[in-house]
């Protein structure tokens, strides 16, 4: 393999990669029917074989209650899944485009084709939906994956690894498990793609190392996404739709709303009915609910701690919550209002329960808030006003909006998920997923006497005119 003469021979992966490399034209090339059995026993596994194991390892990573691994983890792979093998026959038909008539005599089309051996590196926060979503994008593009889970997610990882031991063969699809060194040095090798879900910090060290070999990159990353709330909105159905979308998996969802811009005439109410609809879902002692979530690892809870602190030193009020036992990965649902400015809820990307609020008094200054960071994944509106809703969306950028729900928008395959610029790169999901792993490769032929060869060299005075006739009627 020859990328500018690198020696990859001490890279412990290198054999895995030249593996792959040695089989991806004749996976690349097998018909629909094998890429729909692939797609099959993946289902199969998920879906029956495993799918008491998959909750217990979430429960055990992540103290993630059934319904959610059943709703957050399992449906999605299996929706997404059902999505590609209904429309898998149509993704792979050869596209037929106009052809101009400065080309006429020929006929043009594009195809999608594998991009080769892929490397997905998925985060700990949803394990299982987040490594299998995307390979399933891969393997109905035809590619060949090599898998690198979250470390901080163990029993998750290792029952990934037995699934996809179980059901592939290695110059398939193969799981490597390892810590952040592991990925440091599948980085270092010459993929034909990368898809990558976690951190933007993370995402440009994995872009970086992508560009060593002009490997391209689908980014899934977070950031802060806002929710805007106008004096317009039905209250209580926000704080109801919001409150579960922010306190779902203990808040460590990158399309989480990650806080709250609220017309100040409204706050107090907004804040009482958060708290009626905690106490709804996860009741006085959420510590002892089976709804409610855990902590990653203690170093996560030291982080949510310190911005809390934080917040609190510069005069922010806890509404709610507040509380953290380190020693079981516990953080209440909590809200926090008065947050100044310089605090590190509203500058940093929370990943857990805490939901900061921020007032504006006239719409204008709440869109000025939300431009002055970075592009979110996810901008979320609460209003009845029309005109508002339109004046949100034209003035501001983000992956997705969603009017009067949150976080739902990626649950639709017809829809592409992504960020934009700090929050990720690329779209996936359904068609989205397939393109991001897929070569739109284009192609021309030639069926008769190509008008163009009327202006092959030698130039003379007439197809001088002609090139002059070319550039205006055609």
């Amino acid at each position: 393999m020859n990328r500018n003469s690198i020696d990859f021979s001490e890279n412990p992966h290198f054999q895995l990669l030249l593996k792959q490399k040695a089989q991806q034209l004749k996976i690349g090339n097998m018909p629909y029917n094998y890429r729909i059995r692939q797609l099959e026993k993946l289902k199969t596994a998920i879906e029956v074989t495993y799918r008491d194991r998959i909750t217990e390892a979430l429960h055990k990573d992540l103290n993630k209650p059934k319904v959610e691994a059943e709703l957050t983890e399992i449906y999605p792979i299996i929706s997404e899944i059902k999505f590609a093998k209904s429309n898998l026959r149509q993704w792979m038909r050869m596209q037929r485009v106009d052809t101009p008539m400065s080309m006429l005599g020929s006929s043009s089309y594009y195809i999608y084709e594998p991009k080769g051996v892929c490397l997905i590196i998925s985060p700990w926060n949803f394990p299982f939906n987040l490594t299998f979503g995307p390979l399933v994008s891969a393997i109905a593009a035809g590619n060949s994956v090599i898998i690198k889970p979250s470390e901080m997610t163990p029993n998750s990882s290792a029952l990934m690894a037995e699934i996809v031991t179980t059901i592939f063969r290695e110059e398939e699809v193969t799981l490597v498990e390892g810590e952040v060194e592991t990925s440091t040095q599948l980085l270092q090798l010459p993929f034909n793609h990368i898809f990558f879900t976690g951190s933007p910090n993370v995402g440009k060290i994995v872009m970086s190392a992508a560009a060593k070999h002009l490997a391209s990159v689908t980014l899934e990353l977070g950031g802060k996404s806002p929710t805007i709330i106008d004096s317009t909105a039905n209250i209580d159905k926000a704080a109801k739709r919001i409150v579960w979308g922010k306190f779902m998996n203990a808040g460590q969802i990158c399309v989480s709303p990650d806080y709250v811009l609220i017309d100040e005439n409204i706050k107090e109410k907004f804040i009482e009915a958060c708290k009626k609809w905690i106490q709804n879902y996860f009741t006085d002692q959420p510590e002892t609910s089976d709804s409610y979530a855990r902590i990653v690892s203690g170093k996560h809870v030291e982080r949510l701690k310190s911005y809390l602190d934080n917040a609190q030193s510069l005069k922010a009020k806890v509404e709610i919550g507040g509380r953290v036992e380190a020693n079981s990965k516990y953080i209440a649902p909590t809200i926090v209002s008065d947050v100044n400015e310089e605090a590190r809820l509203l500058n940093e990307e929370i990943f857990g329960p805490i939901l900061p609020i921020v007032t504006y008094n006239t719409l204008d200054k709440a869109i000025t808030y939300i431009n002055s960071k970075e592009r979110p994944l996810a901008l979320y509106i609460y209003s009845s006003s029309k005109k508002s809703i339109k004046q949100i969306i034209k003035k501001t950028r983000a992956g997705g909006t969603c009017i009067n729900t949150n976080v739902i928008h990626y649950a639709n395959h017809n829809l592409p998920f992504g960020g934009v610029n700090n929050s990720g790169i690329g779209k996936s999901h359904g068609f989205y997923g397939f393109k991001a792993f897929s070569n739109q490769r284009a192609v021309v032929k030639q069926h008769t006497f190509g008008i163009n060869e009327l202006l092959f060299p030698p130039y003379t005075k007439f197809k001088e005119k002609l090139a002059k006739l070319t550039i205006k009627w055609f």
